[in-house]
């Protein structure tokens, strides 16, 4: 019997948890693939996508920094995956490439689901107008918020990122704002850090101030990345939370989209977390 293959492309991808995720749900489901992790150069996402086509492959996970280069190779793309103007999944099928996101959805799910928290009429404060950004805005502004705001260190880009979604807003009655990371007013009941602060060890970029008691801050990081975010946040009465649920929800998405079943997505994640705490 043939395995299918797919893979998740990055750089650097040597810490993924993708693998692990996505033999579970196959395990799961009773279905039979195999998926790998693929260190690409920084120069070569293109030719590493279509050498994986031509060996077999049908379909692929791509992480940073490829996923603005994902969205241009992609001969389909899917309105989330338009709204972004990033894709994080690839499929491959019939000669063509289909792209989508599916982190926005796997961010939503997780608050919403995993950790119990319905975002409907909601403050919204969202760190970053860079991929990360742009892949969850779409999908955080159907959930129904009042208000969400967009903070990033150069104005312009968050202007042009909540210019995109301003359709999508009005048809949910949410407010949208871009500001800098220091122009807002009211505290927000959600913080979500889509910046790569965490990754570099930097500081939380915006000041405590924007957090109501009790406030959800939400980082879209998970590990030791994570870890001074969430530290920042539990000092200052707020409920933290790391990525890894975003990781898990995000990756069964894709496996709905490549095989047609939605794997038990809040079993893998608990099972995941206990294979971290070791």
């Amino acid at each position: 019997m043939t395995t299918d293959h797919y893979c998740v492309m990055g750089h650097p991808v040597a810490h993924s948890r993708s693998p692990w995720i996505h033999g579970r749900f196959a395990e799961l489901t009773g279905q039979q693939l195999h998926y790998d992790k693929r260190e690409i150069p920084l120069d070569h996402f293109d030719r590493s996508v279509r050498a994986f086509i031509a060996d077999g492959g049908l379909g692929c996970n791509v992480t940073v920094p490829f996923k603005f280069e994902a969205a241009k190779m992609a001969t389909q793309t899917s309105e989330r995956g338009l709204l972004a103007q990033a894709c994080n999944v690839l499929t491959f099928k019939s000669g063509q490439i289909l792209g989508d996101n599916t982190d926005g959805i796997g961010l939503v799910d997780d608050i919403e689901r995993n950790a119990g928290l319905s975002l409907k009429g909601l403050r919204l404060l969202l760190i970053g107008a860079g991929g990360a950004a742009a892949g969850v805005l779409g999908p955080l502004l159907q959930a129904g918020p009042a208000h969400i705001s967009v903070a990033n260190r150069t104005l312009h880009k968050a202007t042009e990122l909540v210019a995109r979604h301003m359709a999508l807003a009005a048809q949910h009655n949410t407010e949208l704002e871009a500001h800098t990371l220091h122009g807002f007013e009211a505290p927000f009941d959600v913080i979500i850090n889509g910046t790569a602060t965490s990754l570099s060890g930097a500081s939380v970029p915006v000041a405590a101030r924007a957090l109501k008691p009790g406030a959800l801050a939400y980082d879209m990081m998970y590990g030791p990345g994570a870890q001074g975010f969430m530290d920042w946040a539990t000092a200052h009465g707020a409920v933290p939370r790391d990525g890894l649920g975003m990781l898990v929800e995000q990756a069964a998405e894709a496996f709905l989209i490549w095989r047609g079943v939605r794997p038990p997505s809040g079993q893998v994640l608990a099972e995941l977390r206990k294979v971290i705490s070791g």
